[in-house]
């Protein structure tokens, strides 16, 4: 059977691939842990997933009524050029981002509207040939932890 460079196919079963994506996981990724390391170190304490919370915030600092998500840009629909559709079954990863991307906002009005802050770290700003670094994504987090804003991202230099 001929390949063509440009053609790809997927090379496991729809069953064996639902499998493995089943298996991505939402908590303790790497940004994730990463941006709660780094916090802690500064001396903010905070809980993980709190399950009161609208969207179950991945970092919840009751003491400055704020939670922080650490978002991956592709399932979250983010606008940066990590965010790629792949090409196979591409109407269903429309729709299903579409989803995240409602979803997101939703929890997001929810928490503004019961009076949390909200801060998006983006997965573009500390991986990939856009990140920011770290210590800099670490420096921009703590300082609106300390501020009034209310709602804010941190993303990648596109």
């Amino acid at each position: 059977m001929r390949h063509s460079r440009f053609l790809m196919t997927d090379t496991v079963s729809p069953e064996k691939r639902s499998e493995v994506m089943s298996k991505v996981g939402s908590r303790d990724t790497k940004p994730e842990l990463l941006i709660r390391k780094g916090l802690h170190a500064r001396g903010f304490r905070y809980r993980l997933h709190a399950k009161d919370l609208p969207g179950k915030p991945d970092l919840v600092f009751r003491r400055y009524r704020s939670v922080i998500f650490v978002n991956g840009c592709f399932w979250h629909g983010h606008s940066c050029p990590r965010c790629r559709m792949p090409n196979s079954n591409a109407d269903y990863w429309k729709q299903k981002v579409a989803r995240n991307v409602k979803r997101d906002a939703s929890n997001r009005q929810s928490l503004l509207d019961e009076g949390w802050r909200v801060l998006t770290i983006w997965e573009c700003a500390l991986t990939g040939k856009w990140k920011l670094g770290l210590n800099e994504v670490i420096v921009l987090a703590s300082e609106w932890l300390l501020s009034t804003k209310s709602l804010s991202e941190i993303k990648g230099k596109v």
